[in-house]
């Protein structure tokens, strides 16, 4: 034997069958994706809807005390909870929150608005209230643009803006879809509208009475250019009865536009799915079932006398509805893309939320 013959260590040969491989670790990955998606199933929608319904249960408690907005109340709880969304068992019954229950809550919303109530409101105010909404929902993609934010997420703003708040929002998203618009952006578009919405609320009617207008023209400044519903009724009582009637007039025109806007927006995404092939137009003027169902329960509620209780009932499930809806969806977002997306995320809503009230006030300056 030679000395280099001794320096050469001898390894053990290596037992190639005995090792792993990487077809087993992928099969162990695949089992266990298929066990969470069995788990989940089994689950059924309970475990989700609980976590939901009692997040909302809280948001109620909050506002009914404290009298913040429940919607933004019910977003930011949500977004507080949004680690549940790992748990697959949830995912079932959060999405049948965020989508059944938004959809049924905007055809039950139809219940509170009746074609006497458009036709009441005249002819030139209606014009003025269109305008007003066109010029709102293009600011917001307008302030997209300018943001360098995609231009869904404007029209999501704009649209929102000119028509009822958070549940337009949730209804434009339906359309939109969340192949082009990321739940975070939504989820962030919620609370900007729900903020602005509060803020407005707190504010016109006080520069309504600085500008010295009269309670015809504060209800349409009010009616016109408040988010929520319920906010921009608030808004209007909160300068005087009559504005108060008024600006629940306007508000309600504008909930009664929804299905138009719907439209609008379906024509301009130009149909099928992102980056897809655009659809025909005669497909893409297809409603989507829930605002068939919202135009559909406005004429009942048009022809048909439905009872206060009945009216009264169905705006609360309403927004009983559309809140697990909206906490639902906060819950399913990703607060790690939230708080990246930065300050430009918000500046849809912000132009949007101006253009609403400097035109509403022109024209309640210039035509009442």
């Amino acid at each position: 034997m030679t000395p280099q013959d001794r320096n050469v260590v001898t390894r053990p040969a290596i037992d190639w069958d005995a090792l792993p491989h990487g077809g087993d670790l992928y099969g162990e990955l695949h089992l266990a994706e298929l066990t969470a998606q069995a788990e989940s199933k089994k689950a059924g929608l309970f475990p989700g809807l609980a976590i939901c319904g009692v997040a909302a249960a809280a948001a109620a408690w909050l506002s009914e005390h404290y009298g913040f907005p429940i919607i933004l109340l019910g977003l930011l709880i949500g977004l507080s909870l949004n680690f549940i969304a790992r748990e697959p068992r949830s995912h079932p019954g959060l999405d049948f929150a965020s989508r059944t229950c938004l959809r049924v809550g905007i055809v039950v919303l139809g219940l509170q608005v009746t074609i006497e109530q458009i036709t009441a409101l005249g002819a030139a105010p209606f014009l003025a209230l269109l305008v007003v909404m066109a010029t709102t929902f293009f600011a917001g993609i307008a302030g997209a643009r300018f943001a360098t934010q995609s231009k869904y997420a404007g029209m999501l703003a704009g649209g929102s803006t000119a028509i009822c708040g958070a549940s337009a929002a949730l209804a434009l998203y339906g359309v939109i879809g969340k192949e082009r618009l990321s739940q975070a952006q939504f989820a962030l578009t919620l609370v900007g509208v729900s903020l602005a919405s509060a803020f407005a609320m707190s504010v016109y009617p006080a520069l309504a009475a600085e500008l010295h207008l009269t309670d015809q023209q504060a209800g349409f400044l009010i009616g016109a250019s408040i988010h929520d519903v319920a906010q921009a009724i608030g808004g209007g009582y909160a300068f005087s009865d009559a504005a108060g009637s008024y600006a629940t007039i306007v508000k309600l025109a504008r909930v009664a536009l929804l299905a138009p806007v719907v439209v609008l927006v379906s024509l301009m995404l130009g149909g099928g799915s992102a980056g897809g092939a655009a659809q025909p137009v005669w497909k893409r003027l297809a409603l989507p079932w829930f605002i068939t169902a919202f135009l559909a329960t406005v004429v009942l509620n048009s022809v048909v006398t439905v009872p206060q209780v009945i009216s009264h009932y169905a705006l609360i499930a309403s927004k009983g509805l559309l809140l697990l809806a909206v906490t639902a969806t906060a819950m399913r977002s990703r607060m790690d893309l939230l708080l990246d997306m930065g300050w430009r995320a918000t500046i849809p809503v912000v132009t949007a939320t101006l253009a609403s009230f400097l035109t509403a006030l022109g024209f309640a300056v210039l035509l009442l």
